[in-house]
């Protein structure tokens, strides 16, 4: 005979979360520091997913329940594994076809130290926004910037800071965003009335964070004492062929994105176009890495060892030579088993029922319009925590708290702000959700080095709980809608 599950109190709700924090905050700051993420933390991630399970099983829920939710939870990381194998195989044939080091050089061109951290959040909200996509946009734009602001000395945590904040203010924006769908889908809102109700407070957000990096730009840059780019561009051209033709692979992309071409086959294509560049631009490159003569196996053995293992073409400037690296699809692989890892445990917490333990909790606590704001925010925070997952953050506390906002009278454009104001941008922040393990792994930068600097998405919580606070477009339902 089947035995019922019991219902976990609050406090073993909280037990793997605590255990989680604890250690992964020992890990990182007391043994491991920035490289937690080599193996140690994706350890502690499976053993907090043992423990929501050993909870689970006290409450009498089945092994073969709590296997089958963790099941569930990786699927839903497998399009974003996908997507991370084929984003590490297009920097390494954009690097191989000169895309990558054409945009480097004519970024140098163009782009002076003052300006170039607004310059580069504009670039990235303009394209985020064409394209919905904020993964799309730091696999192409970002990673130019990147190799832009290293060869002016600038500091890549402040560049990683604007590409990330530029990219997840044309995400939220924009109608083609899939979380921009969600959120309103789940909320009961209407998407365009979400758009505009969003503008509210995503507007100040992105023009504060402009602000500071222009004043950053202004004020602590000194253009005198940032790398002779002369020299790096000179040495650019040496081992590259450079034309403004090389710009095709990333436009590309843009425009299959933009015509709602899914991000898999959009980014397969970017890969093979830069392959295309590789072999009728850059054969010289190829020739060099054969170390051979000119041959059909010669040529396709570079091109797969490229995207697969990666590349590295020596100029000898370290510099470049460190610009001029990349790991290929291999590279991905400790982000991916990150994700992995990420997911057991946010599985585990779902299939226990211990994640809508914590949210009923914390909705039951939110007597106030203020209060039940803020009960979201923490929630879609929490979630990205423990669940690693942008989109249950978003799902979930969308589900949980659509009938609550009713109740309250408030228009369920109120949720769905809330919810892009606090899950999509706070996903990035996070070391091991999928989002926050992707960007570190696309950009080459730590989410403990860009997370200061990516103004607009921690300050977009912020914001949308200071206008619940003091009342700011706060919009209602009518009054025969609502309900006491």
């Amino acid at each position: 005979m089947k035995t019922s599950s019991r219902q976990p109190s609050l406090l073993q709700a909280l037990i793997p979360v605590i255990f989680l924090v604890g250690l992964l905050s020992f890990n990182v700051l007391g043994v491991y520091g920035n490289e937690a993420l080599d193996g140690s933390n994706q350890m502690i991630l499976l053993l907090s997913g043992f423990v929501a399970m050993l909870v689970g099983r006290w409450n009498k829920v089945a092994w073969n329940d709590l296997f089958n939710k963790v099941g569930e939870s990786i699927m839903t990381s497998a399009t974003a594994i996908i997507i991370l194998l084929l984003i590490g195989a297009l920097a390494a044939s954009w690097l191989l076809g000169g895309v990558v080091p054409a945009m480097i050089y004519y970024g140098l061109e163009v782009l002076d130290p003052s300006y170039f951290l607004p310059a580069s959040l504009i670039i990235c909200a303009a394209v985020s926004l064409a394209t919905g996509s904020s993964w799309s946009t730091t696999a192409t734009m970002g990673i130019a910037l990147i190799g832009i602001g290293s060869a002016l000395g600038i500091s890549e945590g402040l560049t990683a800071g604007a590409v990330i904040s530029g990219a997840y203010f044309g995400d939220k924006m924009s109608p083609l965003s899939d979380t921009t769908n969600l959120a309103p889908a789940m909320a009961g809102a209407e998407l365009f009335t979400h758009i505009r109700y969003m503008a509210y407070t995503t507007i100040p957000s992105i023009v504060i964070a402009l602000i500071v990096f222009i004043f950053i730009g202004n004020s602590s840059i000194d253009s005198a004492s940032v790398a002779d780019t002369s020299e790096i561009m000179r040495s650019i051209k040496e081992h590259f062929y450079i034309h403004p033709i090389l710009f095709l692979p990333p436009l590309g992309v843009i425009l299959l994105i933009v015509k709602r071409v899914p991000a898999i086959p959009a980014i397969l294509g970017g890969v093979f176009l830069g392959l295309f560049c590789s072999l009728f631009f850059q054969s010289d490159v190829i020739l060099n890495l054969m170390g051979e003569s000119s041959s059909a196996k010669g040529y396709y053995r570079v091109l797969m060892d490229t995207i697969t293992q990666g590349v590295s073409i020596q100029t000898g400037d370290e510099l470049l030579d460190e610009l001029f690296s990349s790991s290929g699809m291999k590279g991905m692989l400790n982000t991916i088993w990150l994700i992995l890892c990420a997911m057991v445990f946010g599985g585990a917490m779902e299939g226990a029922g211990l994640l809508q333990r914590i949210s009923r909790s914390l909705l039951s606590l939110a007597k106030t319009d203020f209060a039940l704001t803020a009960t979201t925010t923490t929630t879609c925070v929490g979630i990205n925590l423990t669940a690693s997952d942008q989109y249950l953050s978003i799902v979930v506390p969308g589900r949980m708290y659509a009938e609550a906002y009713e109740k309250r009278g408030l228009a369920p454009e109120n949720l769905s702000r809330t919810l892009e104001d606090s899950g999509t941008v706070t996903s990035v922040l996070i070391p091991w959700n999928t989002c926050g393990a992707y960007q570190s792994g696309v950009l080459g930068v730590a989410t403990g080095t860009y997370l200061p600097y990516a103004i607009f998405n921690w300050l977009s919580p912020l914001m949308t709980l200071a206008f619940s606070y003091f009342n700011i477009r706060i919009a209602r339902l009518k009054e025969e809608k609502a309900k006491n």
